[in-house]
């Protein structure tokens, strides 16, 4: 079984992670990073990304997360396929083990593992994803100008997706299970009160169609009453407004976590509850999620890391 030790554990890539490791390098750290069950992050799956600072023509997602790889390698990162499995966070140096059995003793840790965003669990999300099916309005919404769209949810997450595709799309339909909008009051009224977001409400998604690339959604309303209809929706993106899960299973009892489970942070700095371990991008992020934002807190989370060996030491 093979142990490493570091001083300066990241657990988890993408923005944030890759930005951590771009620092710790630099200040000669020697990082060790594991990259996660999805190497690079979300933004992989993503196939233009045009709102992220030093591509004036856009950049495809994954070729954004393979510049910072590189980056970060450039520097002196020793970035590792794996996925944590497993953390002790109750001393240091803080053990952690991965799904290969590595072991790592470190001094101190960085987590940014990310969070998924909540899928209905159709196998057409797949299918179409990146081709019509998103779940991210200000990452992908410019490529939806005056065209339709459909919003699935009926919370804030759903209403401030659809309120955002509404001043690109020519048409926004939100589509809600319940009879009812959950979002805050006054979030329904600025809903209901645009004129082009139609709210289809007792809705629900059965599947997606389209040929090559996303062509309209199958719905069904009522569903399980005497009143249930079926009908095709014509539209070309259908965005998830039913928010994201944070990837902090393997950290449950080892640090705080808010009511949602995302990683709490302090003082305003990435410090967490556990001195030594600091946390990065959307896994502590429930608000903004954006690649930007997550590579500025990898950059902070690097910065306080740094300075608290210093201050161990």
């Amino acid at each position: 079984m093979e142990t490493i030790k570091t001083k300066c554990l990241i657990i988890g890539s993408g923005p944030a992670g890759f930005t951590a490791a771009i620092y710790a390098s630099r200040a000669n750290l020697a990082p060790v990073l594991f990259e996660g069950h999805q190497p690079g992050g979300q933004l992989t799956t993503t196939t233009e990304v045009e709102n992220f600072p030093g591509y004036p023509e856009g950049i495809n997602g994954f070729d954004l997360m393979e510049d910072l790889r590189k980056q970060a390698l450039r520097f002196g990162a020793d970035i590792r396929t794996g996925l944590v499995t497993a953390v002790d966070f109750s001393s240091r140096p803080f053990k952690v083990t991965t799904d290969a059995g590595v072991e790592v003793e470190a001094e101190a840790v960085i987590i940014s593992t990310g969070a998924s965003a909540k899928y209905l669990g159709l196998d057409d999300e797949k299918k179409y994803s990146g081709m019509g099916v998103s779940a991210c309005a200000t990452c992908d919404g410019f490529f939806y100008r005056k065209k339709r769209v459909a919003v699935v949810g009926g919370g804030d997450t759903a209403c401030e997706e659809a309120l955002y595709l509404s001043n690109l799309a020519s048409d926004v339909f939100l589509i809600v299970r319940k009879d009812y909008l959950r979002a805050s009051k006054v979030m329904q009224q600025r809903v209901l009160e645009k004129p082009n977001i139609k709210v289809l409400f007792n809705t629900q998604t059965e599947g997606l169609y389209g040929a090559e690339v996303l062509e309209g959604a199958h719905l069904v309303e009522r569903k399980g009453t005497d009143m249930e209809q079926h009908l095709d929706l014509a539209i070309d993106g259908f965005f998830l407004g039913i928010g994201h899960q944070p990837n902090t299973k393997v950290f449950e009892g080892q640090i705080n976590l808010d009511e949602a489970g995302f990683i709490k942070t302090y003082d305003g700095t990435t410090a967490t509850n556990v001195a030594g371990v600091f946390a990065a991008g959307d896994v502590a992020d429930p608000r903004y999620q954006q690649a930007i934002t997550a590579a500025a807190s990898g950059c902070k989370a690097a910065l306080d890391l740094e300075r608290f060996l210093l201050e161990a030491e």
